[in-house]
């Protein structure tokens, strides 16, 4: 479990809603992938720049859970912290919260998203000045 934690509030748009109001399954995968890049962002990273070195991060696996509804307008917190960091991957622990005192867990899922050479699109070595600041900072 990393001893750091990266929240990147949002709130909940008609478009994220389905016809009950409640926020369609997919959307959580749009939360998490907001809350990484606005983290990997903090780093000072933009992943155009990394793109433009050759590499990018693509999701390899997700397991998520539904625990409560989100509704349109609600405030969330979308928190982001590293589970682990392995040569061609990081693991990522996300939750998305109710933005308010209780912070209510609404989705947690566990993501691992795979660094790419973008000329194969096959997994390559994360560069050692990127994996040792997450090592550093963030496990």
């Amino acid at each position: 479990m990393s001893v750091r934690e990266f929240i990147w509030p949002v709130r909940v748009y008609y478009e994220d809603t389905d016809v009950a109001g409640v926020v369609f399954y997919a959307n959580y995968l749009k939360f998490y992938e907001r809350g990484r890049t606005e983290w990997l962002r903090s780093l000072g990273w933009e992943q155009d720049i990394l793109i433009d070195k050759g590499l990018a991060f693509a999701v390899a696996h997700v397991d998520a859970k539904y625990l409560l509804p989100a509704r349109f307008n609600d405030k969330l917190l979308i928190k982001t912290r590293i589970a682990g960091v392995r040569r061609t991957s990081v693991i990522f622990e996300q939750e998305v919260v109710t933005d308010d005192e209780q912070q209510l867990v609404v989705n947690k899922a566990t993501i691992r998203v795979a660094c790419v050479d973008m000329k194969t699109m096959k997994p390559a070595a994360m560069p050692d000045y990127l994996k040792e600041e997450i090592a550093r900072d963030w496990c």
